[in-house]
């Protein structure tokens, strides 16, 4: 059946091999794929796998990728590689024989993939991952074990949530399910856009069950597309995107499609609530992915920087820019990456609170990781129109990592998950919880098992992150310049969501009324960008314990701060010209160490 739609489609690539999982029969043994090395060294091995990305001769480097890239063709060496390393099964929870044990594992292993390329990382794994983790949560044992064996078996799976006739609102889909023959469903309409639908052996489809507007109205089904009728469904013609070239998007037309009542993930009616579990974990995982495509952008200008002074030994004005702009950058990502590391441990020891985590984490995305990527571009000049070796993979990166903002998961929508929970937050959380447990800001210590869809609260109204700001703040003492700047900040930004509950409520009197679109918007910004800081105050507290003594050193806190604080509008005096200094010489070092320039200081290769 589906290589008759897909001698029908556009641009087609040949079809997958056959795997019911509408209507599962037992599932096939299969080999576990026990986790063995620990994720950190996973993660080693893989990001020394892809060798030198400069180097014009390995076929996994920059020339090779930039080149598929340019061809709008999947990076095939980059899938052999991660084929090799049965990357499939990280997406799958150690209890199904996979390796996912954590949040933090998956992203570890995962951004050394981002590094090199976030179209390979998005079109090999993450979108299978992402039509897992329903799944994982709402599939029946059957179903669950099925899709394991799917992926531990490198078969790849989609998603198809997006509706990009109404903005990407999931809740106005265009496909709708009907009572069919048997007890089953019949689909009719179309999803215009999914990732990896031509080799799909797996698709999670959300679709309207219920034409009246409600959380019940949406189911979630769990397809498989070479099961379906090939007369009931047309596959569309590829759509070609600015970023992520390489991956397949294309669309599925459904008309009266029977598919049988097992296909249904969860009970019928409880897709939105799905969906909403699920967008914690895809926002959170695939916001702390992007840091790995930054830290690339970084690295390029860096190192065109000191190409630059080495060939024409000079220093001025031009040279003071490029300094500052390298510097910046590196306290930018601190910042994100400090959010981002704890949204990713909060899964597991604050899976209650992390709705706000994730979608405070995602909407700075855009802001702070693309802001921070375009304030390098000047670092290049001219060079940042170069498309092809080491400088064309700036270009790309610049491209790519925009897309990952875009979707259910946008600035809009994560503004509008977080503005109906700020009058509970304002009135039973901030200035009232105890600091969060210490293990919140520390990579690398254990964590729980993974959180059951039962403990992902929807809106919980906590929020023991931002206490981090008056508790630690209060508690900052020494006579070092950088500590005393960083306690002053603290205070400024204590004094900022102390602001910020007092406009909350101010907005919202009797607690009887929403807060009015306009005004929301504008309190999530500020509180996503306090809710950071709050994560680089933890951060810093408890680095002193990871034996990394730049994280220890508060000259990078203060500095992440003064810019939130600048951010916010806030009048802030100048930092100690040490802090800069210091910032800029671990810059240096880690380039010239091919170290990583995240939280997790890693090596890395080129």
């Amino acid at each position: 059946m589906v290589n008759r739609l897909l001698a029908r489609a556009d641009r087609a690539v040949p079809a997958p091999a056959r795997t019911p999982a509408a209507d599962p029969a037992p599932a096939p043994a299969r080999t576990p794929a026990p986790a063995g090395l620990p994720a950190r060294a996973r993660a080693a091995g893989l990001e020394a796998a892809f060798g030198d990305p400069g180097d014009p001769a390995n076929p996994l480097g920059y020339a090779r990728l930039v080149a598929a890239d340019r061809a709008a063709e999947r990076f095939t060496p980059g899938e052999e590689l991660l084929d090799a390393h049965r990357v499939s099964a990280e997406f799958v929870p150690v209890s199904l024989g996979g390796r996912l044990a954590s949040y933090e594992d998956l992203v570890a292993v995962l951004r050394p993939v981002f590094r090199r390329d976030v179209g390979l990382g998005m079109g090999y794994g993450v979108m299978s991952w992402m039509a897992a983790s329903d799944v994982w949560m709402a599939g029946t044992e059957q179903q669950r074990t099925q899709l394991a064996a799917l992926l531990l078996d490198g078969g790849k799976a989609a998603i198809a949530q997006h509706e990009t006739a109404h903005s990407n609102d999931y809740v106005r889909s265009q496909v709708s399910a009907r009572p069919g023959p048997d007890g089953g469903l019949l689909l009719g309409g179309a999803k215009p856009v999914i990732n990896n639908l031509e080799r799909a052996r797996a698709l999670v489809l959300f679709c309207r069950t219920d034409p009246e507007p409600g959380s019940g109205s949406h189911s979630a089904l769990l397809l498989d597309p070479a099961a379906l009728p090939a007369d009931r469904v047309t596959l569309l013609p590829r759509h070609l995107a600015v970023g992520l070239r390489g991956c397949r998007f294309a669309g599925v037309e459904f008309d009266s499609c029977p598919v049988p009542s097992s296909a249904l993930l969860g009970p019928l009616g409880s897709g939105v609530t799905t969906a909403l579990r699920s967008f914690q974990l895809s926002r959170t995982v695939i916001s702390a992915l992007a840091v790995g495509a930054v830290d690339t952008v970084l690295r390029t200008a860096v190192g065109f920087q000191a190409q630059r002074s080495m060939a024409f030994s000079t220093h001025g004005p031009d040279t003071d820019r490029a300094f500052a702009a390298t510097t910046g950058a590196f306290v930018n990502l601190l910042l994100y990456d400090s959010l981002a590391v704890v949204a990713l441990r909060a899964l597991h020891l604050l899976p209650e609170q992390t709705s706000v985590y994730s979608a405070a984490l995602k909407y700075l995305l855009p802001k702070v990781l693309t802001e921070t990527m375009y304030d390098l571009s000047t670092v290049l000049g001219s060079a940042i129109y170069t498309c092809e070796g080491t400088l064309g993979i700036f270009q790309k990166h610049v491209r790519d990592v925009p897309v990952l903002s875009l979707g259910h998961a946008g600035s809009a929508a994560c503004q509008a998950t977080v503005i109906p929970q700020l009058s509970r937050l304002a009135g039973d959380s901030w200035f009232r919880e105890a600091e969060p447990p210490a293990a919140l800001f520390r990579p690398w210590d254990p964590l729980p098992p993974l959180p059951s869809a039962g403990l992902l609260s929807l809106a919980s109204g906590r929020d023991a992150l931002s206490a981090c700001l008056p508790l630690i703040g209060a508690d900052i003492t020494g006579t070092d310049p950088a500590v005393q700047a960083l306690a002053g900040l603290a205070g400024v930004l204590t004094g900022e969501l102390r602001d910020l509950r007092d406009r909350v409520r101010a907005a919202d009197r009797d607690g009887s009324r929403p807060l009015p679109t306009a005004a929301g918007f504008a309190l999530v910004d500020r509180y996503a960008l306090l809710l950071a800081a709050a994560a680089v105050v933890g951060v810093w507290r408890h680095a002193a314990d990871g034996g990394d003594p730049f994280l220890a050193d508060a000259s990078w806190a203060a500095a992440a701060l003064h810019r939130v604080a600048r951010r916010l509008g806030a009048r802030v005096p100048a930092l100690p010209p040490g802090c800069e200094a210091r910032i800029r010489h671990e810059t240096q070092i880690r380039y010239g160490a091919q170290h990583s320039y995240d939280l997790y200081n890693t090596p890395v290769c080129g």
